[in-house]
């Protein structure tokens, strides 16, 4: 199998390491692929991929789209590298509220595995950093769309805040709301 999927603290987040094949000339590997994803329990269909670019400092989240809309997501760094965050929002979960995050870089080449029912946010490390992701479940509807502030006392998330001079957030993001206050409607009902 060209992958190794890694159980985080959160179960139903999954941290992969791809097998990289390297020489002289460069590398190959696959980022996905449906039946190797499927055995490892992420059987779902992907909608839409997105692009991002960011330059360092800049903090991206932390979103999720409500339902009948949610999405989860495979989130991979393919230049300089990210602090990347999935925080479970889903009411009666055994971790709801907790939080795991991971370095993801062009370096590791780690992807996550972020399933419906959880925020996602990531800080750039580099001085600049592009993050692709696949989405499943539902494209993006502006209407669902919804977050928590990065900074939340309750989720306590450990940024490496000491890597970077200043957080740099979208007007948006300035203004979500903590935990407590999100618009959420996930309901924990096992596996995603």
């Amino acid at each position: 199998m060209p992958f190794e999927f890694v159980k985080t603290d959160i179960p139903d987040v999954v941290l992969i390491e791809p097998k990289v094949f390297g020489d002289d000339r460069g590398f190959f590997m696959e980022f996905y692929k449906k039946s190797d994803f499927e055995k490892a329990g992420i059987d779902t269909d992907f909608v839409q991929d997105n692009h991002s670019r960011s330059i360092k400092g800049v903090l991206r989240g932390l979103h999720y789209q409500k339902e009948p809309f949610s999405q989860g997501k495979l989130v991979r760094c393919i230049k300089g590298s990210i602090f990347d965050v999935a925080v479970d929002i889903r009411k009666g979960s055994p971790t709801f509220g907790r939080w795991v995050g991971f370095e993801l870089s062009e370096e590791n080449k780690y992807m996550l595995w972020i399933p419906k029912g959880f925020a996602h946010g990531f800080l750039t490390l580099s001085d600049e950093a592009e993050v692709i992701y696949k989405v499943s479940g539902a494209e993006y509807s502006p209407q669902h769309e919804a977050g928590i502030i990065w900074n939340d006392k309750d989720l306590n998330i450990n940024w490496p805040l000491d890597q970077i001079e200043d957080v740099l957030l979208s007007e948006k993001d300035k203004k979500l709301p903590s935990l407590k206050d999100a618009d959420i409607n996930f309901v924990y009902g096992g596996r995603f």
